[in-house]
Order: structure tokens, then sequence, then C-alpha cells
């Protein structure tokens, strides 16, 4: 199939980029998956068939991110979103106080959430610094049922680039924006969540990956699909799971490991950021960043142009130009490009490109 189809340069924050190549071999196994003559989306999620896609697709993820034998891998619905309400639920039992550090809004949604099932505090927040920064240290309290953290920030454009060390207390991590970038030490934590729609896949599912011993001693006393254990002991299968969704993670899973894996990936991500974030650098003020240098995401650039009316015709121009996305969260305004693993290399040197043809114009 041609490689040629014109593609918008695509920065949205989420739903995102996916491969073009996923989304061609989507596309002609549409209506006849695997010699079935039904889409993927037809099959029953018990046939042997979709369990085969369901089954590789977990796989594939504990052998890309290197995932312990400890640890169950679960795919779940309602996005993040949910997970900030079932993480108490399950892992906030009496007695205890759940630990946030706020390094964003997603953070301070989830710590909203955790309030409704018992004490849940904000131990460390970067909020007084506008969120353009991770904190160096986290307080970690002897009562702490856990200690939750968002590795990568969307709206201000932060990440952690080393995780912080919580002895003995589960670290519970929201990658939803950073998942699959890079390799982590994932005994480092007690759990991992993320919504797909970044990284690995479209909208629609939530990887959870979760520690054992944190499963052993979670609170039974929950409705049924509020149960992590429920999603574990039916092999995520216990409701009709996003069938699609599930596939397309697969294949998306399949094309990092024709990436080179990991290893490479960050590579490449780490060559995509630097386009950009040289074209901020090197403008002499006419662009600045919103984030500390030493808390620069990967994943997220946000900036602003020194001009607010040329910041507006920035954007302007740049959408005419096939930019999708480049508008900054309405809550915080300004400029932010997406670099999400999809995004190829070339849509990052174009958008640079962008930059200094803009610069050099209105400067």
């Amino acid at each position: 199939m041609s490689t040629t189809t014109k593609r918008a340069y695509n920065f949205n924050a989420g739903p995102s980029a996916l491969p073009l190549e996923v989304l061609q071999k989507a596309q002609a196994e549409l209506v006849d998956f695997q010699g079935t003559g039904m889409s993927v989306m037809e099959l029953s999620h018990r046939s042997a068939t979709f369990e085969a896609v369901h089954n590789e697709a977990i796989a594939n993820l504990r052998k890309l991110f290197a995932v312990p034998d400890n640890y169950e891998i679960v795919f779940l619905q309602g996005g993040a979103s949910l997970q900030f309400s079932m993480i108490p639920m399950n892992f906030l039992t009496e007695g205890k106080r759940a630990n946030y550090v706020l390094t964003g809004s997603w953070s301070e949604k989830a710590l909203k959430e955790a309030k409704f099932s018992g004490e849940a505090v904000a131990s460390v927040s970067t909020k007084e610094n506008k969120y353009k920064n991770i904190p160096t240290e986290v307080e970690v309290g002897e009562n702490d049922a856990y200690v939750h953290i968002t590795s990568n920030n969307t709206i201000y454009g932060t990440q952690w680039k080393t995780f912080p060390e919580t002895g003995n207390v589960p670290l519970i991590a929201d990658m939803s924006s950073d998942i699959m970038s890079k390799p982590v030490d994932i005994s480092k934590f007690g759990m991992i969540y993320a919504g797909a729609q970044k990284n690995l896949g479209p909208s629609g599912v939530t990887v959870a990956i979760i520690r054992k011993d944190l499963l052993e001693s979670a609170n039974t006393n929950l409705p049924t699909m509020l149960k992590y254990d429920t999603f574990v002991a039916n092999n995520s299968l216990y409701n009709t799971p996003p069938t699609f969704g599930i596939y397309m993670l697969g294949e998306v899973l399949k094309w990092i490991e024709a990436q080179g894996g990991l290893e490479q990936v960050a590579k490449n991500n780490e060559a995509k950021a630097a386009l950009i974030y040289d074209a901020i650098d090197n403008s002499n003020g006419f662009y600045y960043g919103h984030a500390e240098e030493g808390s620069r995401s990967l994943m997220n650039i946000t900036f602003r142009v020194a001009d607010e009316e040329l910041e507006k015709q920035f954007l302007k121009e740049a959408e005419e130009a096939g930019f999708v996305g480049l508008s900054g969260h309405r809550s915080v305004g300004g400029c932010r490009a997406s670099t999400y693993n999809a995004v190829p290399t070339e849509a990052c040197q174009a958008l640079a490109d962008f930059m200094k043809a803009f610069q050099a114009k209105h400067q």
C-alpha cells in the first residue's frame, strides 16, 4: 500500500497521531480480519480469534516495557479519569492517607477524586511556580497508603526525569502522556496506569500495570466493576472490552518493536523535541518556553510568542500551513506541540523551520 498519503502535521495533545503504517494495516484488515469474513470490531470478545489478539497485546506490552512477572496487566475503560477514583477506592485503606504530588491540572483532579474515599493530601506542589518545574524532593509519610505522581504534564509541558524513591510506600504513576516513550524501571512502582490515546493507540482503552502484592491488600468491599481483581481474574474480559482499541494498541506495540524498541524510540523522541526546543532557545526571546529547562517534557513542548498579537498570527499561519493542534490548553493559552511516539521527525523539523521563518518575517 502506498505510504505517500498526504498527512497533516498532527501535534494534537490527545487523541493524537497514530503511526501511518498501523492505520494502513487496520484499513486493509477492516472488513475481513484474518479471513474471518468479519471486521475485528464484529468479532465476539469470547472468540478464540479475538482472545489471541488480546493476549498478544498483553504479552507484547509485558515484553517491550519489561514488566516483571510479579505485576498484572489489565485493560480497562473510563480513561485515566476513572482511575483517579478507582485507585483510592482500592488502595486507600482505613487509617491510611493518600499522598499526591501536584505538578499540574491532572494531578489536581486525581487528588480531588481521592478525597471522596478518605484522607488525601498534597504533600508537595509546584503550583506557586505556575507548574513550571518538577519537584526535586517528595515527602513520604509512614502512614501513606501510596504516593501518586503524574509522570508527564500535557498542559504545562513538564516531565519527571528521575522518579522519586518512596521506600516501602507504593509509588503510583499516571503515565498517560509518556508511557512507552522510553524505558522505565517498573520495579520502582506499585502501579502504572495510562490512557492509550497518546502513545499506545486510540481513545477508549486504559492500561493498568499493578504489582501483585498491592492487589492482595486491596479493598474488596467495592462494586464489581470498580475492583481491579475483577479484571485480573477475568483477563480483562469480565465484560465487553473495547475490542478495536485493543487490536490497535497491539498493532502500535508491534510498530514500536519494529522501530527498535523503547531504547530507539527514546532516542527518536529526544531528537524530535530538540528540533523544536532549539528553535525556541535560539530565538533571542521571540519564543519562550513555559517549563524550566531541567523539567522540560519530551512529549509536550509548551511555549509562547513574546508578542501576544503575533502569537495569534503565528497560530493562524501555522494552521494554514497544515500544522494541527498547536494551540495551548484553554486553561493556560499559548502554544503547545505534542511530539508523541508516532509524530514523525519530519513533522518536528517542519515545525522548527516554520518557527524560524515566522520569526524572520515578523521580528
